[in-house]
């Protein structure tokens, strides 16, 4: 666990060019240098105040309720839905942490100081303290939300401090409504969409380390141990559904070598994933097919490519140094990601208001 904390913490703390260059465990360069880097953070500053399309998750308990999205969410009302637009405002924070003097700096800048200012969080908290709206963005756009507070807590930065201090609120919304719902929750969710809870449950847990909140990493350890330690022979050969931007097996260990020591986590693996070869291969674990990019659902692939390459690279990351296991997860690391990164383009706003996130995740190391 040592071992992890401080690679994680070196990784941080590299300079940019070092960043940019810098191999994942047993892999080729990470791809995020400057120039992607920039193509990502355009696919967030194009729609992170563009109000329409939207996708408004609400419920209308009367005429009164018919809001335009802007009203409803004054923070986070652009990308197409609420969460993507969380997510986006994570996207700017993490790249301008990591390159803090980048061509796009002073505008993602102005762009997050247009959201996060305390009239607009308390637009967003009293929305969400509505009581017909507990299952609200439970638990994707929730977890993605303490990311966004767990990237502002750990920068550096006057503004980014002062930014911290004004997500608290909403922040603490958020915590309250998982706390409360986790030990009511009786079945893991283990589709590969929004609703998952293994995935969301790895964005709580590294936000609970950040924020220092042993209660919510005791309850995660709780649901590990009900929802999945025992769980044996995850049909991974089923993936991907047609719609998928999850893996329900993958999200499920790259949970749980949070949770476990590596020695342990390694005996689990075993019996969870028994058909990950000790030898790579170039035939295990093939990347999804896309067929058209223009389809919302259907360009949800490109996300599952970009998500399992991630969580490949965190459970070879969370396995004891030597586990013949690793090359093989590397490798297939490799393919997801370089099928994956070359389709982040915003050709279509269908996959470029939110995959520009996934993909900056994934080449910056975040997670591990």
């Amino acid at each position: 666990m040592r071992r992890m904390i401080y690679l994680a913490t070196m990784w941080l703390c590299m300079p940019w060019a070092m960043v940019a260059a810098a191999p994942a465990k047993g892999a080729a360069a990470a791809a995020l240098d400057t120039a992607a880097a920039q193509r990502f953070a355009a696919l967030a500053l194009k729609c992170l105040h563009s109000e329409y399309p939207n996708h408004v998750a609400n419920t209308l308990d009367s005429a009164a309720d018919a809001l335009p999205p802007h009203v409803l969410y004054p923070a986070f009302y652009g990308c197409y839905d609420w969460h993507s637009d969380v997510h986006g405002h994570w996207l700017l924070v993490r790249l301008l942490r990591l390159s803090p003097s980048a061509p796009f700096a002073a505008t993602a800048r102005a762009e997050l100081a247009k959201s996060l200012t305390a009239a607009n969080i308390a637009g967003e908290v009293a929305y969400l303290k509505r009581a017909d709206r507990a299952p609200f963005e439970r638990p994707y756009g929730l977890a993605w939300l303490l990311q966004l507070s767990a990237e502002l807590r750990s920068w550096d930065d006057a503004q980014g401090r002062e930014w911290a201090s004004v997500l608290r609120p909403l922040e603490s919304e958020a915590v309250a409504r998982l706390k409360s719902w986790l030990p009511k929750l009786h079945y893991p969710i283990r589709i590969g969409e929004h609703d998952q809870t293994a995935f969301s449950f790895g964005l709580i847990w590294d936000w609970a380390g950040v924020a220092g909140d042993t209660e919510m990493r005791s309850l995660l350890t709780a649901a590990a141990q009900r929802f999945y330690m025992h769980d044996r022979n995850c049909p991974l050969s089923y993936e991907p559904s047609g719609q998928d931007f999850l893996s329900p097996c993958l999200a499920e260990a790259d949970f749980m070598r949070r949770v476990l020591a590596p020695a342990e986590f390694a005996r689990w693996l075993t019996g969870f994933l028994p058909v990950i070869p000790e030898h790579a291969g170039p035939m295990w674990l093939q990347p999804g097919v896309v067929t058209d990019r223009a389809d919302p659902k259907l360009a949800h692939i490109d996300g599952l490519n970009l998500s399992r390459a991630w969580m490949l690279q965190g459970i070879a990351h969370g396995l004891p140094a030597g586990d013949r296991r690793i090359g093989t997860l590397q490798a297939a690391a490799d393919r997801h990601r370089e099928a994956a990164l070359p389709a982040v383009t915003g050709e279509h706003y269908e996959g470029g208001h939110w995959l520009g996130t996934f993909a900056v995740y994934l080449t910056s190391g975040a997670g591990i």
